[in-house]
């Protein structure tokens, strides 16, 4: 399925999209989950597909405000350096012993279409498109070979970077508020299967600047989850994000920040297209 958090007016809504129609799943299912974040904490998910048929509203998606998957997430990890590429603040990243981590608030992300904040502190502002990932079913010391069975779901990630920041304070240069961004929606882990199969793709103004396979990642995702999950227990509807590959802003001569007026796009196969324009 995908799944989508959205607005109609000021109420905050969740549904299924199917051939660009968005079937209103909070009125069909009610209090039983009437957010996207409720639906995967009450395993659910069943009871949304069975509900699908189920006479109800059903909205175009000309005629909603998107808003991130799992809106104001109340954990978002990042996974830093975690392809073979020039860093985007200096030097080769290879074959890191242990992923690095760090973690965004949720207001650093705003959702597909919203516009993306340049800060007024700085003009190194850099785009990092990544594949992110929901959790379903928590745990805590995850094994590996179990560890895509806690997965819920998939999404794209931009992970805006403020480079000069970043440099002294990888928090400051990673949590400026509106950089990022996170969507357009949730596409459920048995329909994507195997994520080191997809592709990854970034534009800005159409012009591609990323593209990977996600087999290239140091870490998979089920290597992240069993790190994490050795550190902390993960909940249902943790945000992870699994790290951007070569060719951000930053490592091209002359740099390219991002500047008003600048359209991202983040794709990843089988998911969707996560696009933003930038503003002041």
């Amino acid at each position: 399925m995908k799944l989508i958090s959205f607005a109609i007016g000021d109420e905050a809504r969740f549904g299924a999209v199917e051939d660009g129609i968005v079937i209103d799943l909070t009125a069909r299912l009610g209090a039983r989950a009437p957010s996207l974040l409720a639906l995967i904490e009450a395993d659910a998910l069943a009871e949304a597909q069975a509900a699908l048929p189920v006479p109800g509203p059903r909205h175009a998606l000309a005629d909603i405000a998107y808003l991130e998957p799992i809106p104001q997430a109340r954990r978002i990890f990042c996974v830093g350096a975690n392809y073979p590429k020039i860093h985007p603040t200096g030097g080769v990243v290879s074959g890191p012993e242990f992923p690095a981590i760090f973690q965004k608030p949720a207001e650093t992300l705003v959702p597909h279409k919203a516009v993306l904040q340049a800060p007024a502190a700085s003009r190194q502002f850099d785009y990092e498109g990544e594949l992110a990932f929901v959790i379903g079913r928590g745990g805590a010391g995850i094994p590996p070979e179990r560890a895509l069975d806690h997965v819920f779901g998939y999404a794209c990630l931009n992970d805006g970077s403020v480079r000069d920041f970043q440099k002294h304070s990888v928090w400051a240069g990673k949590n400026f508020a509106r950089s990022g961004s996170f969507g357009p929606w949730l596409v459920t882990a048995d329909e994507v299967g195997d994520p080191a199969s997809l592709t990854l793709v970034t534009r800005l103004n159409g012009e591609e600047v990323q593209r990977t396979g996600l087999d290239r990642m140091f870490f998979g995702v089920p290597a992240i989850i069993a790190y994490l999950s050795a550190v902390t227990p993960l909940l249902p509807g943790d945000v992870i994000a699994t790290g951007s590959p070569e060719g951000s802003g930053a490592t091209r001569s002359p740099p390219r920040w991002l500047v008003p007026g600048d359209r991202i796009e983040v794709e990843v196969a089988r998911i969707g297209v996560l696009e933003n324009s930038v503003g002041q």
